[in-house]
This record gives structure tokens, C-alpha cells and sequence, in this order.
């Protein structure tokens, strides 16, 4: 029997496979895709074997992955309802789809934890919001859990009312971070420099910030001070950024991000 199963293997479905693959062997994983073309690459790329069906992976582990778009979700619980028992561990990675919503189709007395990694899991830098009732696990589950998505990176407990906010915090939002980076980099090719530099430079600024605040422990705005030397360049550029509404975008894009989870639900 597999310890761990995934069904999906989109983006974050193989991120998370092959993040698990650092701490746990081919034999103790298993997954379904839709097509014989994505498990034949995927089990070459990972050695890891597939199950024919979505109802045979769910039954054949004890801890399974759900690592489907939300529109499909309907589907695959009329598939594994029938087959999913209170020993199981199932891990939702789907935004706005409630843990009551989930144990109302597979059963109130089923377990089941949400997920919100990010695409950074791809290279071991993701970090994942996690939401479950601790009461309900023992500590060898909560320490397969802890294994399974501290293999991608950074992970944090919320409650699960603040899930549908990690998915605008860090869910989504490294799209809006490629276009900073983007912009940033369209900013100062206009002045010469190659694109390739540009995207370096600006990425790695964007790289060693983040990693300030995270390793500093020090407030982002105190951060900003710190380079906003009087009547220099960096405060020009910030009067710039709040002159064009910056915060104010970015606000909008959280509301807009936030909603549109809660309405996937």
C-alpha cells in the first residue's frame, strides 16, 4: 500500500510529487493523470507508478492529494466517495472548496486538511498555508504532513477562514511578482541594457529582499527606509510608484483574487 496518492498532475500536482520524492521513495508514492501520455512522462521523469483510476489510488493509500481545478472537483468525488474511509488523510489543494463542503460529499466523519502551496514548490521554495483540526490527527499524520510540504518549502497551520487570504498572499501572487519583475526589467532596458541583465538584476533584487524581510524579522516598510537615502534616488522612485497608485493596485488585485476564491466555493 502507497502512503501517499495524488490525483492531478498538473502544476502543482507534479511540483508537490516531485518535491515528495526527496523524503519519500517511488514505492511509497502513486497518482492518476488524465492522459496515458502525462503518466507515461511522469513515471519515466520519477519512477513513480500510476493507478489506473482515480477510485484505485484513493483506495490503494492511506493519505491522498487532491490536486485538481476546482471545476473538476464534482467529478472526482462521485469517483472516490465510495472508497474513501476514515483512515484516510485527504489533502485539498482546491481554493474556496470548504472542509465542510468536502466531508458533506465524501462523508462527515472523513478528514480532511486544505492546502494552498504555490508554484515556487517547483524548485523547493513554495510555501504552503495549511488548514485542518488538530484534534482530529495523530502526531506521526501531522509529521507526514509536515514532511510532505516542508519537501517544497516553507509551510504555515492557518485557520481555515484565512485560507481563501493565503491564496492572495502567496497563492497567487507570484504572478503579480513576474510582472514587477517584468516591468522592472521593461523599466531599464529603455535606458540600454540587454534584457537578459535586466531580468537578472531585477529577479535578484526581487530574490534578496524577500529574503531580508523573511530572515531580518524586520518590518517591509522599516526595510524601505533603509534605502530611501533624503533627497535620493530611491525616494524619487517610491514618490513615483505612489504618485501612479502602486498600493492601491495591489490592494485591488487582493480583493479582486479574494473574491473570485470565495466564489469558486
Amino acid at each position: 500500500m502507497a502512503t501517499i496518492g495524488f490525483i492531478g498532475m498538473g502544476n502543482m500536482g507534479t511540483a508537490l510529487l516531485k518535491g515528495a520524492l526527496k523524503v519519500f521513495s517511488p514505492e511509497e508514492l502513486l497518482y492518476t493523470a488524465r492522459t496515458d501520455g502525462t503518466r507515461q512522462r511522469i513515471t519515466a521523469e520519477t519512477k513513480v507508478p500510476f493507478a489506473p483510476s482515480n477510485a484505485e489510488c484513493a483506495n490503494a493509500c492511506k493519505y491522498l492529494v487532491l490536486a485538481v481545478k476546482p471545476q473538476f472537483y464534482d467529478e472526482v468525488l462521485k469517483q472516490i466517495h465510495y472508497v474513501i474511509t476514515p483512515e484516510h488523510v485527504v489533502i485539498s489543494l482546491a481554493p474556496g472548496i470548504t472542509i465542510a463542503k468536502l466531508q458533506e460529499r465524501l462523508g462527515s466523519d472523513r478528514r480532511i486538511v486544505r492546502a494552498m502551496p504555490n508554484t515556487p514548490a517547483l524548485i523547493g521554495e513554495g510555501i504552503t498555508g495549511l488548514a485542518y483540526c488538530s484534534t482530529d490527527y495523530e502526531q506521526e499524520e501531522l509529521a507526514v504532513l509536515e514532511k510532505l510540504f516542508g519537501a517544497v518549502g516553507r509551510y504555515e497551520k492557518v485557520d481555515e477562514k484565512q485560507m481563501s487570504a493565503v491564496v492572495c498572499a502567496s497563492g497567487s501572487s507570484p504572478a503579480f511578482v513576474y510582472m514587477f519583475i517584468e516591468a522592472l526589467a521593461d523599466g531599464v532596458v529603455q535606458f540600454g541594457m540587454p534584457r537578459k541583465e535586466a531580468y537578472a538584476f531585477a529577479a535578484q533584487a526581487v530574490a534578496g529582499a524577500a529574503k531580508m524581510v523573511l530572515e531580518t524579522g524586520q518590518h517591509p516598510g522599516a526595510l524601505k527606509d533603509q534605502v530611501c537615502s533624503p533627497g535620493g534616488t530611491t525616494i524619487a522612485g517610491v514618490a513615483a510608484l505612489e504618485k501612479a497608485g502602486f498600493r492601491s493596485a495591489v490592494l485591488e488585485a487582493c480583493r479582486a483574487c479574494y473574491e473570485r476564491a470565495e466564489d469558486l466555493g
